[in-house]
């Protein structure tokens, strides 16, 4: 999509230009499988490659399973799966219907998936035998086997502001929201990552990412992108990521493109891992900082990009090594058919700092949040998508100061406090709690969790940690606990995390001097 020419000229003369009548089923397989039916689409490790026409098939699988359980235009459809060709034929039998997809982590507990499930309405799941187990408590339809037959319906004829999919946010000022977007966002998303790939889509191209493909970053900065640009598209599951399995998945696919979030690459980098061939390497999430870029350029011989955006909004800015020398601690320059400004609180841009917004008209923004006008009203002041984030330019160069909101950044996962909060106010031993991030050189921040036990009761550590654990995600789980009296709260009886958040600072800098006094 991206334009001939240098950044400014590509900004210039860039315009998104939506066909009237879209749908991503045609843009990630079905146009292909017509034009290119052997060209690869997925190389799934450890098993082999598949064709656009054995992925159009699969997908018209999926949809004669889905129109058995009487899935209609609208309806919405969870999908519980890792990366594999299944779950793009998941989500594109779903688009190709007019029905709504809704992806879902496999890390998930009982409390997460209750929570997507019923605000979404899904009532039926596409999933495997051991997702199918991770349902067992839920009143709704399971598909882990489908027809011998395919579908032969015909594609649903939508626009590109039609609903295609929800994707639920971390959850960072209350309960996660189901982000609904259009079968635009695809569009939207590829002019940023052909931009932090260095125009993706060249000869020998072959894209991959650790990161799971039920968060927008593994879907729409990677898989359906590189579906869309005929771009070989590499599905491994990792349940943990490991420096020494992605050196070999690297090295089996010849994979060339690579979206690292920055624990990935803090990871690598702490054991000096080389990968050669890549062609690009892209990353998103928080600054990287001096240090990383220069390994970066020693290690695999280029310029990491780095990109920035969010659940409601993304790709919206980007590195690009080729176009421009990147600058440290910036997260680069708008993506062209993206105008981001740094606004005050009336709404209009400043020149020092300020709310990172977004204005209306991007690709890759949110129609709505689902079933939620008031958050949805709250996302925007005048025309312009409020982020959470603060920043300020330098030239035309973005730099990230911070998050608004209390989010945790660990380990490339956003992490909402309240969701931990919500949880672990039910067990029966705590009478309050606060949830922050903890600094953390490897993984950014770490979950930490202050809590009040009740009086007469007793809870340890290890016991509200398996609490958590066992309702919602591995990642959500506090890696620290600490027990305290009272927690610093406001007159209307809400805990000042701000205050916390210090406190967990002040542990950090006092743990990094012991060690290096030790040292």
């Amino acid at each position: 999509m991206l334009p001939d020419g240098t950044y400014d000229e590509m900004r210039a003369r860039f315009d998104w230009r939506f066909p009237q009548r879209l749908n991503m089923a045609a843009q990630v397989c079905d146009d292909w499988a017509a034009l290119e039916p052997e060209r690869v689409a997925i190389l799934d490790h450890g098993r082999g490659p598949v064709s656009y026409g054995a992925l159009a098939q699969l997908s018209r699988r999926v949809q004669a399973a889905l129109e058995a359980h009487g899935v209609a235009r609208g309806d919405r459809v969870g999908v519980l799966l890792s990366q594999s060709p299944l779950c793009a034929a998941a989500h594109i039998a779903a688009w190709r219907m007019g029905a709504i997809s809704v992806p879902l982590f496999k890390l998930f507990r009982e409390d997460a998936l209750r929570s997507r499930l019923g605000d979404s309405g899904a009532q039926v799941v596409v999933t495997d035998e051991e997702g199918a187990g991770m349902l067992a408590p839920f009143d709704l339809s399971v598909i882990t086997e489908l027809p011998a037959e395919p579908s032969a319906s015909a594609i649903a004829d939508t626009g590109p502001e039609d609903p295609a999919i929800i994707i639920y946010t971390s959850g960072t000022t209350g309960k996660p929201k189901g982000a609904l977007h259009g079968h635009r966002v695809l569009m939207g998303h590829l002019p940023g990552v052909e931009m932090s790939h260095d125009r993706l889509g060249q000869p020998g191209d072959v894209l991959w990412t650790p990161a799971d493909w039920a968060w927008i970053g593994g879907l729409f900065d990677v898989a359906m992108p590189a579906l869309a640009l005929g771009v070989p598209v590499v599905a491994a599951r990792m349940a943990k990521f490991d420096v020494t399995e992605c050196a070999n998945i690297c090295a089996e696919h010849a994979v060339r493109n690579v979206f690292f979030p920055p624990t990935a690459l803090r990871m690598l980098k702490a054991v000096d891992v080389r990968i050669p061939g890549l062609r690009s390497v892209a990353s998103g999430g928080e600054p990287l900082g001096a240090e990383m870029l220069a390994w970066g350029r020693e290690a695999f011989g280029l310029t990491i990009n780095e990109f920035y955006g969010q659940t409601e909004c993304n790709m919206v800015a980007s590195s690009a090594g080729t176009l421009f020398a990147p600058r440290p601690g910036c997260i680069g320059k708008p993506v062209p058919g993206h105008e981001i400004a740094v606004i005050n609180f009336e709404g209009k841009p400043v020149t020092g700092e300020g709310d990172v917004a977004i204005r209306r008209g991007s690709g890759s923004m949110l129609l709505e949040y689902w079933k939620n006008p008031q958050a949805t009203a709250d996302k925007f002041r005048g025309e312009w998508l409020l982020t959470g984030d603060r920043g300020i330019w330098e030239g035309d160069y973005l730099r990230f100061l911070g998050r608004e909101d209390d989010v945790i950044s660990s380990a490339g996962y956003r992490i909402g406090p309240a969701e931990i909060e919500d949880c672990l106010i039910t067990h029966p031993a705590v009478l309050t709690v606060g949830v922050v991030g903890k600094p953390d050189p490897l993984r950014t921040e770490i979950v930490k969790a202050y809590v009040v036990l009740k009086p007469g009761t007793e809870a340890s550590a290890e016991d509200l940690k398996a609490w958590v654990k066992e309702r919602l995600a591995t990642y959500s789980c506090p890696r620290e606990i600490s027990f305290l009296e009272d927690l610093p709260m406001t007159v209307t009886g809400k805990v000042i995390r701000k205050e916390l958040k210090a406190r967990a600072s002040a542990e950090a800098k006092a743990e990094h001097a012991k060690v290096q006094e030790d040292t």
